[in-house]
């Protein structure tokens, strides 16, 4: 099993990072802030004007340590890492099949089939922890929308009609989200999804976690040689980790949604640590994107048993997992690829 390698997180701005014989040292207003040993690494990620050495780059690239530069508030900028590793035949292998819009379709319609149970979990769990006096309606409701749309999955459908399916259980999952917060309401209220800006509180911790995610699945396909880039649900477009935006949504209320719900309702995160923008941009300071980063770590240390290896796992490990059982499928190994579906 791959052993969990640590996310090296880099928030100060202004600070350099460079190699130091085996290790990656952290230097802010020349004063060194930490030393990490390179082995110890599985990434590194850079927020804003975060600088490194070309020498720490080339060490990273041959250690498999991938380097990632994003925007302060977290939009993804751009990746560096070492030579492509993998089977070329698995890599053939996936382009063809991302070709076949029928095979495609298959594939998609599994994911999307774990996207909406994982969902339903979400909210099912929400409702057995309510009080009889609490207001239940929205949540039923949602729950049983998400039962007719895993439904409909069970037939055949095209690629369109899976995205349609997807489409509608999003608009009821996002419909009643708002229930699911119970702290702070006057500040952390969720009326719709909205990204690119996100513009409310709520949003911005949404894409923020996102961006996290969609990193580790990258990183998870790289591993195991698969492109990022290439996907079945999500289409080919340029500088877009189509692949990656697949797998992960099979994570993302399972693990994004969930931390969100955790920090707002344990008033983890505060209201004064989010602003508005001139743009109409909301974005949190520094403080508040070290605290969710620093509960994503740790959310990444616990255990879970896997459903389909039925073997205990790291819940930082699970994209490596999934990418490894899509790449077996995609070998012939597996008759299907099986999701992640959270019990």
């Amino acid at each position: 099993m791959k052993q969990l390698l640590n996310t090296l997180f880099v928030t100060t701005q202004g600070a350099y990072l460079s190699k130091h014989g085996d290790t990656v040292e952290v230097r802010h207003e020349q004063e060194t802030k930490l030393r990490v040993p390179i082995h110890n690494l599985g990434s590194i990620v850079c927020f804003g004007n975060v600088t490194c050495s070309p020498f720490l780059m080339g060490l990273c690239g041959q250690r498999n340590v991938t380097l990632s530069f994003l925007t302060e508030n977290g939009r993804f900028l751009a990746r560096v890492h070492g030579p492509v590793s993998g089977n070329v035949l698995l890599r053939k292998q996936q382009y063809r099949l991302s070709e076949d819009l029928d095979a495609s379709a298959q594939i998609a319609r599994w994911i999307i089939l774990a996207k909406i149970a994982n969902g339903r979990v979400v909210l099912q769990r929400s409702l057995r922890d309510r009080s009889g006096n609490e207001p239940q309606g929205r949540l039923s409701q949602g729950v049983n929308d998400l039962g007719h749309c895993l439904q409909e999955l069970k037939r055949p459908l095209s690629l369109e009609q899976a995205r349609g399916v997807e489409g509608n259980a999003a608009n009821c999952y996002f419909g009643c989200f708002d229930d699911l917060i119970t702290a702070n309401k006057e500040d952390f209220t969720f009326k719709q999804r909205n990204r690119r800006p996100p513009l409310d509180n709520v949003n911005a911790l949404l894409s923020f976690l996102y961006t996290l995610l969609v990193h580790d699945v990258s990183a998870a396909l790289e591993a195991v040689g698969l492109d990022p880039a290439v996907g079945f649900l999500h289409r080919d477009r340029p500088g877009r980790p189509s692949l990656a935006l697949d797998l992960m949504e099979e994570f993302r209320s399972y693990l994004a949604d969930r931390m969100v719900l955790s920090l707002i309702n344990r008033q983890q995160v505060k209201p004064a640590g989010f602003r508005t923008t001139e743009s109409g941009a909301v974005v949190m300071n520094d403080k508040t994107r070290k605290t969710v980063l620093v509960a994503w770590q740790k959310r990444k240390q616990e255990e879970i048993t896997h459903p389909f290896l039925q073997e205990k796992i790291q819940l930082g490990l699970l994209p490596h997992v999934q990418a490894m059982l899509l790449a077996r499928f995609l070998r012939g190994d597996l008759d299907g690829y099986p999701p992640f579906l959270w019990r």
